[in-house]
Parts: structure tokens; sequence; C-alpha cells
């Protein structure tokens, strides 16, 4: 059943002479304008990619890893696991929770207050009867995107300052978080040309022209506009 616009929504689309903007900056502006609520509003962009999804699943899927120069605002709590001689080090890193066989025990027991989630390789080998459980909720380490490592401190630290997971959907679209109204429009769109930059670093060999066809900004509360931002 869809859900019915609230008040305060319909008011923001009336006000809003024009939903396409011509720069990133005049966008952030409205979108700031568009914050009405009482909490510190994240702000958001989509992306929809020039990807040939008739391909197989494996072939189009762009999954990697952006650092934000800034971070976006949200605190991550972070989880290791790995072997015993290297639980010191895990906890002298910054995580959260640092475990070996019990973390293992408490994430099989539905136990999983953590965000991210770092194994050391040797741990790998037992991950097998997690995949089923972390998968789906996004939270599976991958070795791509640096989350099975031996340099714990490193990684720890990456995801702490800011290095958020995009990938596409089945549409070929990319969403992230880039900030809060809290941030100056500086350190916002510091972090949108990072993640414009590793996007077009990662554009298929195959692909002609433009690899980012559309992109939008909005807040969690707002309207979205759209931006003229192409490459």
């Amino acid at each position: 059943m869809r859900k019915r616009a609230s008040k305060r929504y319909k008011k923001l689309i009336e006000n809003t002479k024009t939903k396409r903007v011509e720069t990133l900056e005049e966008g952030i502006k409205k979108v700031k304008q568009n914050c009405t609520t009482k909490f510190d509003e994240s702000i958001d962009v989509s992306l929809n990619l020039n990807l040939d999804l008739k391909k197989k699943k494996e072939e189009v899927n762009l999954r990697t890893v952006v650092n934000l120069p800034n971070g976006n605002g949200k605190k991550i709590k972070v989880a290791v696991l790995c072997e015993e001689n290297k639980i010191s080090e895990a906890k002298n890193s910054g995580a959260e929770l640092v475990g070996s066989d019990n973390l293992i025990h408490n994430i099989v027991s539905g136990k999983i207050n953590f965000d991210k989630l770092i194994v050391t390789p040797a741990m790998m080998p037992k991950m097998g009867k997690l995949g089923k459980i972390l998968g789906p909720k996004g939270l599976m380490p991958n070795p791509k995107l640096g989350t099975v490592t031996n340099d714990i401190k490193k990684t720890v630290k990456a995801l702490k300052e800011g290095q958020i997971e995009i990938k596409n959907d089945k549409d070929g679209n990319i969403g992230a978080s880039i900030g809060k109204k809290s941030f100056k429009d500086t350190k916002i769109i510091e972090n949108f040309n990072a993640l414009i930059q590793t996007i077009q670093k990662e554009k298929p060999n195959g692909i002609k022209g433009d690899f980012i066809l559309s992109s939008y900004i909005t807040s969690t509360m707002g309207v979205s506009y759209k931006l003229k931002v192409r490459g």
C-alpha cells in the first residue's frame, strides 16, 4: 500500500518552483533550505550508470569503496574477527568488538551488533557458516573491499574516517550518503567529487559515452534535485 505524503513534504513540493538545477553548489543550497526537520538530515545522492544490464549480474556489478575525505557524519561500529595472537592488536585499533571463535558463536546466535566486520585471512575458512547470516545483511567481509586483511589498524581507521561501500542495484543505480545538513558546503562538495572520481575509475572498458547518465541530490526527508553532472 502506497504511503501518503506528509503535509510537510507536500509543502516542500509546492514551494519548489523547479527541481532542475545546473550546479552541485546550487543543489546543495536548495536541499539545505528544505531541511526543515529537527534532526541533522543526511545529504544523499543517487546516480544512474550506463551499465549493460542484459549481461550476467557478475559482469555489470559495480562494487567498490569510496574514501570520503570528510566522512558522512555517520558513526559506525566495527567488529574484528581474528586469531588469538592478534586480539591485542585488534583491541588497540579502535574497533568496538574483537573476538575469535567467541565472536563467531555470537554471530551464529544472532548477536550482530556491528556495522562493519573485518576478518583476517587466517579466519576466512571459518566464515563459511556465517555467509547465510551476514550475506543478506551486507556484512560479509570481502577482499576486494579491503575487509579481509591483516592490516587491522589501517582498515579500522579508514572505516572510521569515512570509507563507504557502494554498489549498483538491478537498474544500474547507486546511492550514497555524502554528509549532513550541518556540514559546510565545501565539505559536501569534496565528498561528492571523491564519489564521482571513484565511480569513473570503475567504468567498464566496453561502455561507450558517459558512464554517469544522471545524478540527483536530496536529504533524508526532502525532495530531490537533478544535477547537471555526467561523465
